[in-house]
């Protein structure tokens, strides 16, 4: 049994929320304002957080900062489409995850399913020091395992290590010439072309919109990088 918090001051929404999350091992709780969620924290074992970003009395970015120095619980944050700084913001601060109005019932209960899946994997929020992340790609390479949201993934032994690469300097950008001569160890000729190849076969994998990465960036001209969204 999962207790769910929904956050939203707009009681339609809610309303809409609760019928998508009508599952049986879920118990949802509400709640109107970023203060009253605190509160509902305070004296509930809450195992996810759906929270909206703009409310009144506190709105969502500031009561998940206080939410965040109690418990790792997931927090996927409940966004318009004009709201692309706070998304970000969001991320930035502590959100698991986003979903953006108007609402795809699939696509909450998927994301809602993939983000207690982590949770509970991970010991209820307890991270492995061995273990690389980028959002929801986890790289065990004591195991030499590969997980997306808490679910393996089949990589060949070229892809993990571009992958671990990636992972391992998340943030840096990294050339096709100088993927190709740290993975392959040979002079770079026709790089580009192996590496994209490579690149693309991870995306395929570990991305919901390959076309659309989330983890695995390209940055024009320069290369390739793993960021967490």
């Amino acid at each position: 049994m999962y207790n769910i918090l929904i956050c939203d001051d707009e009681q339609d929404i809610v309303n809409a929320l609760k019928i998508y999350l009508n599952d049986p091992e879920y118990t949802v709780f509400e709640a109107g304002s970023g203060r009253e969620a605190l509160e509902v924290i305070g004296r509930a074992d809450i195992h996810l957080v759906l929270m909206d970003i703009m409310m009144p009395e506190m709105d969502g970015i500031e009561a998940m900062v206080k939410i965040r120095e109690k418990t790792n619980v997931p927090i996927i944050l409940l966004t318009a489409k004009s709201e692309d700084s706070d998304k970000i913001l969001g991320l930035t601060v502590g959100a698991d995850d986003y979903i953006t109005k108007p609402f795809n019932p699939v696509e909450v209960s998927a994301r809602v399913k993939s983000q207690l899946r982590r949770y509970m994997q991970l010991g209820a929020g307890t991270v492995r020091a061995d273990v690389l992340k980028c959002g929801g790609i986890e790289l065990d390479d004591k195991e030499k395992r590969v997980l997306l949201d808490g679910e393996e993934v089949s990589l060949t032994p070229t892809e993990y290590d571009i992958l671990k690469l990636l992972m391992e300097n998340q943030g840096q950008v990294f050339s096709p010439r100088e993927i190709y001569q740290r993975i392959w160890n040979d002079p770079p000729y026709g790089s580009e072309n192996t590496v994209a190849v490579h690149i693309r076969h991870l995306r395929e994998k570990l991305e919901i919109d390959p076309a659309e990465p989330r983890y695995l960036k390209v940055v024009w001209g320069q290369g390739y990088k793993c960021e967490r969204r």
